[in-house]
């Protein structure tokens, strides 16, 4: 690792850091990566690690998604993540892809990032200089773009182990069950006392230039007594807040009908 972020600090923005190559080398084969300088970051065994404390739990940011998988307390804390990482792509991609790499490619489709933002994910962004941690919400500031450094590595996720018993629920549309890009992903989790929603968070996949935390609709439902009204309430409000577009794999207005759809899906099943 510091042979990797020295290389970077001495040449900034010469080399392009790569882990499992899954998105990266698609975009290189098809001409649409100019060419550069490239350095592996596979072999990085510190990147790897996963650390559980009593609060919360680290990953390294080579993680891949089969270990995410594998691994129990997951399954049982963060199942959201566990189902993000089973429907990337196919079992090769998730033997090969990682969730650093899933987050630094930026991609508004992606799978992992919705679950990240709803359960208050932080990223830890390395160099030579030092290590600093950042909420990964506000971590993109646009389309392919975000807050990390040319001579930056990301290094860590940190996730806060659950406190309370919320109701977890993750659904990614697409054209099919597997190898497929999402048209609508949605992450949410939430949680109500003496029947008004107490604590919620929402996010959303492939409905803006970047993944997005909904927080208008979580502020406009927090506190609503749980029933049709704050359903209707909650879709009203996220129609204002997503910008979903047409492109090859959907249209605008089928992505925001199924966001709506997902949305009140969630809140009923609260």
């Amino acid at each position: 690792l510091a042979d990797a972020l020295s290389l970077l600090a001495n040449e900034p923005g010469v080399w392009k850091p790569f882990a499992g190559g899954t998105d990266l080398m698609v975009l290189l084969e098809t001409g649409k990566l100019a060419h550069r300088n490239y350095i592996n970051i596979w072999p990085l065994r510190e990147l790897r690690e996963i650390v559980v404390a009593e609060d919360h739990v680290t990953l390294g940011a080579l993680t891949s998604y089969s270990a995410i998988q594998e691994n129990p307390l997951f399954r049982t804390e963060f199942p959201m993540l566990c189902q993000a990482a089973s429907e990337t792509g196919g079992l090769a991609i998730q033997n090969r892809g990682t969730l650093g790499g899933n987050i630094v490619n930026a991609s508004p489709a992606a799978d992992s990032p919705p679950a990240l933002l709803a359960y208050d994910a932080e990223v830890e962004l390395t160099s030579t200089s030092g290590s600093r941690w950042l909420p990964y919400f506000g971590f993109h500031t646009g389309y392919k773009q975000m807050q990390i450094r040319n001579d930056e590595l990301l290094t860590r996720i940190r996730l806060p182990r659950p406190t309370s018993n919320c109701y977890h629920y993750y659904r990614k549309v697409g054209t099919r069950k597997a190898q497929a890009i999402s048209k609508v992903c949605l992450a949410a989790l939430g949680s109500k006392d003496n029947s008004k929603i107490n604590h919620l968070r929402i996010a959303f996949g492939s409905v803006a230039p970047i993944v997005i935390r909904c927080k208008q609709t979580e502020d406009a439902l927090l506190g609503q007594k749980h029933d049709e009204a704050a359903i209707k309430l909650g879709c009203d409000v996220l129609t204002k807040e997503i910008t979903p577009i047409d492109d090859i794999r959907s249209t605008s207005a089928y992505r925001l009908k199924v966001a709506t759809n997902l949305l009140s899906d969630f809140l009923r099943n609260l």
